[in-house]
């Protein structure tokens, strides 16, 4: 195995462990919130479904790769 082969494994995989790392992150960071709670902030936001797609921003992206929102 060469040397750029072994360099692109080593970086692959600790991509995929600061991936896993900032999801675990994310998970710890997300408050808990209990039914009541829940039932709470739906009656007074409603369901996302309702919302125009203007008003959301898609943090997908954000969230897997780091990348800024657009």
């Amino acid at each position: 195995m060469e040397s750029k082969e072994l360099k692109a494994i080593i970086k692959e995989s600790i991509r995929e462990v600061l991936r896993e790392e900032r999801m675990l992150l994310c998970q710890i960071l997300i408050p808990y919130v209990s039914d009541e709670e829940q039932e709470e902030l739906d009656e007074m936001f409603g369901s996302p479904s309702d919302y125009e797609n203007e008003e959301l921003i898609d943090m997908t992206g954000w969230v897997k790769h780091g990348h800024k929102i657009s």
